[in-house]
């Protein structure tokens, strides 16, 4: 059995046939280490009087002695979990066994990988380590291996896509990690001054800073208002500057396995969008970034978590960027508005829906201030349903609702009744035959 890492981590097999298993890099036992320390502070927040109450009767030797046997816990209990985790790529899946008193063991089948990403949290940065993170199709949970050195992590995933993409054992360490291909960048200053022009940027700032003071008036207890302020702060600090670290130096590049996205200030993220399982893309215009014609692109991707290809961009790039997510598809530059009966279902803001499908794509839009462009292509389309309010009905409107295998919908609104039917019929029909013509989804196909 090895523990080094650096041969064994291209290589599937050992002589004669047997796995060679492989333990996580030593600096494992200091991240499962602070279990012990959990423990305690979760029975001290869920019991503070209780906590106050046993502190105030221990002494220093007490509080010392008990110190010592809390790290000596911790660091039995981290030592224990990493020497009981060992991870194994055989020929056909990747093995992970850990657990110290339960038994877990994780058969990750190679071809259904798809998607392997490396992130790096600061204090792994410093140790020079890094979090491999397995998106499985057909799983919402990620398997990790955490932490692995950084360069054998990066060997690992090229080996792992390699081998996802139909190489052969035998030669599947020897393809390496892909070459990329940038194609945009987000300069800081752009994002920052993009999240300045969000409106929930503002909208949760002016909520923290009103709130407080009207609770203070109304009640005058300080506990309820640090309870409300607290909560009200951290999320104008998430939508503000949260992002901003998250989506700092935002890089996106093309490569034979994917499309590569690199970002953030302090926890170092490396995702890559598998190819062929993108089920929608939104194209975002918020109402203060349309003078500046910028635009966000997100995703949806079936099985995986990620969510932002583009954080801002001029609308021309990101439409560049969308042709080559869903290849050969072109974005609707004029899409058909509901008809003016809508505006008695949806006053004024009837105006924000939108409509258009063409040979590749399914795209509804749908907003006033915040416009949000969906396009579904019709290979991804599950299944069609047309509903209809009594209201509705009334105007002869009905709504046109298309799933993706995503688990998520995409809603055409206010459409004319008989439209809405020949939609169903004819959107069924673009399904099937989408889905025959469709690429395989398979890595560097």
């Amino acid at each position: 059995m090895s523990t080094s890492g650096v041969d064994d981590a291209i290589r599937p097999d050992g002589p004669d046939g047997i796995v060679a298993e492989r333990r996580l890099h030593p600096v494992t036992p200091f991240r499962r280490a602070w279990a012990p320390v959990a423990v305690i502070a979760g029975w001290a927040v869920h019991d503070p009087n209780q906590a106050q109450e046993q502190l105030t009767r221990l002494t220093t030797t007490m509080l010392l002695g008990g110190l010592a046997v809390l790290v000596a816990a911790g660091s039995l209990y981290g030592f224990l979990t990493w020497w009981f985790t060992y991870f194994a790529v055989t020929e056909s899946e990747l093995r992970i066994r850990t657990g110290l008193l339960f038994r877990r063991t994780a058969h990750i089948r190679l071809e259904r990988i798809q998607a392997v990403d490396v992130t790096q949290p600061l204090l792994a940065r410093v140790a020079g380590v890094a979090k491999l993170r397995i998106d499985v199709v057909g799983t919402d949970k990620k398997d990790e291996l955490a932490f692995l050195g950084q360069g054998e992590a990066r060997r690992l995933r090229a080996e792992l896509l390699a081998r996802a993409a139909g190489f052969a054992p035998e030669t599947a360490h020897e393809v390496g990690e892909a070459p990329a291909h940038e194609l945009m960048r987000v300069p800081p200053a752009k994002l920052a001054l993009s999240l300045v022009l969000t409106g929930a940027t503002w909208g949760s700032l002016a909520a923290a800073l009103v709130v407080p003071p009207l609770l203070w008036l109304a009640t005058h207890s300080v506990w309820t208002v640090l309870a409300t302020a607290l909560p009200l702060l951290g999320a104008a600090a998430t939508a503000s500057v949260g992002r901003f670290v998250s989506e700092y130096d935002w890089t996106l590049a093309e490569s034979p396995d994917g499309l590569r996205i690199d970002h953030g200030l302090l926890d170092r993220t490396h995702e890559t969008v598998p190819p062929g399982r993108v089920q929608t893309v939104r194209i975002v215009a918020p109402l203060l970034w349309r003078p500046l014609r910028w635009v966000r692109v997100e995703l949806d991707v079936a099985g995986s978590e990620n969510s932002v290809l583009v954080p801002v961009a001029p609308r021309a790039v990101a439409e560049s960027v969308v042709a080559r997510v869903l290849a050969g598809v072109t974005v609707p530059g004029e899409l058909s508005r509901p008809p003016r009966r809508a505006r008695w279902c949806v006053p004024l803001w009837w105006r924000g829906h939108g409509l258009a499908v063409t040979d590749a794509v399914f795209a509804a839009r749908h907003g006033l201030l915040r416009r949000k462009l969906s396009l579904v292509p019709h290979a991804k389309v599950q299944s069609v349903r047309v509903t209809q309010g009594p209201w509705g009905r009334l105007w002869r409107l009905a709504d046109v609702h298309v799933d993706t295998g995503a688990n998520k919908t995409v809603t055409a609104r206010l459409r004319d009744a008989q439209e809405a039917a020949g939609l169903l019929r004819e959107q069924a029909e673009r399904s099937r035959t989408g889905r025959r013509s469709a690429r395989p989804d398979r890595w560097m196909a």
